[in-house]
């Protein structure tokens, strides 16, 4: 029934630089430098400390990936080494995970704080309580007025900083709990809004109801926020049907491997 209507963090040891502005370009040939280390191969000894660039397949929790790689390596190496990850991607996301093992453990605050680029399908005419795929539709709205022009109009009123709500599904703790384990029990919840930024949204392609997006945004961003707020203000309805990662900082999802590679 249709209803109506970041800049890079710098390191901890301070870099000899006489401004600002030359301590980011310093940091950012660090980056680089270890970028080519890693397509290279030069810092994937996992026992001292690797930097892992992982293609997450569709319907793992980036807690699956980790458990693999950590198992593979207990198997390659006759011990257990420390393993996480770098960002979660949910379980009907793909794309880019970091994994770090050892040393580069301690610095998986520096990668969750870069931007990251997504490339998503945003379906509209309906919404689901998970504003994915991952819960039923719930409603479902009209959506052939929807033009060209309101898509660029709300594409744009959504880049810059913005106020976001989470999802209830979702990892973030409330009253001590994680949301998605009280919104499973049919709890109420009341998620609080923050400010996150979008640096860039575009509109790549529209099949509708299908709209192809690209963005980039700055930590703590939800997409599938994004894709609900999205179709509200379309006067319509929309969940996040597609989601892959494809870069995080200046680590691309084109040099990452598979999970059963490692």
């Amino acid at each position: 029934m249709a209803h109506t209507l970041k800049p890079i963090t710098l390191p901890a040891k301070p870099l000899k630089c006489r401004t600002f502005r030359q301590a980011q370009r310093s940091r950012y040939r660090l980056l680089q430098k270890e970028n080519n280390n890693v397509q290279a191969g030069k810092e994937t000894d996992p026992a001292a400390g690797a930097l892992l660039l992982i293609n997450k397949p569709l319907g793992w929790t980036s807690f699956d990936a980790v458990a693999k790689i950590r198992s593979s390596l207990y198997k390659k190496m006759g011990k257990r080494l420390k393993v996480g990850h770098a960002g979660t991607l949910d379980p009907l996301a793909t794309g880019l995970l970091i994994v770090c093992t050892g040393k580069y453990t301690k610095r998986i605050s520096e990668f969750q704080d870069m931007e990251k680029e997504y490339e998503a399908v945003l379906k509209l005419g309906a919404t689901r309580p998970s504003f994915d795929k991952e819960t039923e539709i719930d409603a479902t709205f009209p959506y052939t007025h929807v033009t060209a022009g309101m898509l660029h109009e709300a594409a744009a009123a959504f880049t810059g900083e913005i106020e976001q709500t989470p999802p209830v599904y979702s990892a973030i703790k409330v009253d001590g709990k994680r949301a998605y384990e009280s919104a499973r029990r049919g709890k109420d919840i009341k998620m609080q809004s923050r400010k996150v930024l979008i640096s860039t949204l575009e509109i790549n392609r529209v099949e509708l109801p299908d709209v192809h997006i690209r963005v980039v945004c700055g930590k703590g961003t939800y997409i599938r926020s994004l894709a609900r707020d999205f179709g509200r203000a379309l006067n319509t309805g929309a969940y996040l049907d597609t989601l892959k990662r494809t870069r995080i900082g200046i680590y691309n999802l084109k040099d990452a491997v598979n999970v059963e590679d490692v």
